[in-house]
């Protein structure tokens, strides 16, 4: 379930029968209870955060996860120091800090979870793959560019949740500034539509079941031209109709609890 995924915040939550985990906490406290209870959940159906980087959206909330839950937060060492440094965590982090070790799978929660690097302006950005319940899971939220590495993993996902920020023409003719815009398509800021289908293009294969869009933009994208725009790439690639589901996550409010 996504229960915001956009530049007003970010927070995922993934489960099986075992428990479950977020990933990043640009949620409330009060927003991702409400979410749990209504699927009916509860704040023990989690037992850890995972962290992409150090971008507010995605970190808003997570020191009072911390000061509250006391729940372990697993990262790169990278990340954790920039975390150690913020304002919004500085005071709460120390406790929590779990360091997911390098080109390895880490146990975390039951599940076997391992991060790869991907381009964007913040300290440091990771991607997920993620094991639980024989069920594989790629996470890549805010990707600057699509890298080799990150293609390699959604290659062998079940399950791939990828950026697809923005349409070039919205973008191009709206009222951002042009540093604003050169921020954005200059490869560290976020991926265009035209490239996640690109890079879909690159890493369809026949055990993928489910690819989801996040970090739609508000200002510079719309769910149909998003969705028209990757549905096409799968098309191109000749995938059968109905073979892969194709969603749009919402972005400031939570979507259903999908069954993977």
């Amino acid at each position: 379930m996504s229960l915001s995924s956009g530049s007003c915040g970010n927070c995922y939550y993934l489960g099986t029968d075992e428990g479950g985990i977020l990933i990043d906490a640009g949620v409330s406290l009060r927003r991702l209870k409400k979410a749990l209870i209504e699927n009916g959940l509860d704040m023990d159906s989690f037992s850890a955060v995972l962290v992409t980087h150090d971008h507010l959206d995605h970190i808003r909330h997570l020191g009072s996860f911390c000061k509250k839950l006391c729940r372990p937060v697993y990262t790169t060492d990278v990340i954790h120091g920039a975390l150690a440094r913020h304002t919004f965590t500085a005071s709460t982090i120390s406790s929590c800090r779990r360091i997911l070790l390098p080109d390895q799978w880490n146990e975390v929660a039951g599940m076997k979870v391992r991060y790869f690097i991907v381009p964007h302006d913040a300290t440091q950005t990771v991607g997920y793959a993620i094991e639980a319940a024989g069920h594989k899971f790629v996470i890549m939220t805010d990707v600057g560019r699509m890298t080799d590495e990150a293609v390699e993993f959604a290659r062998q996902a079940h399950t791939v949740v990828v950026e697809s920020n923005y349409d070039m023409d919205m973008l191009m003719s709206g009222p951002y500034t042009h540093e604003l815009k050169m921020r954005i398509v200059q490869g560290c800021g976020h991926l265009s539509n035209d490239e996640c289908a690109s890079a879909v293009r690159r890493f369809w294969h026949e055990d993928l079941r489910n690819i989801f869009l996040c970090h739609l933009s508000e200002n510079n994208n719309t769910r149909q031209l998003a969705y028209d725009c990757i549905a096409e790439a799968l098309e191109d690639s000749g995938v059968e109709k109905g073979s892969v589901a194709l969603r749009c996550l919402p972005r400031d409010y939570p979507s259903p609890m999908f069954l993977l």
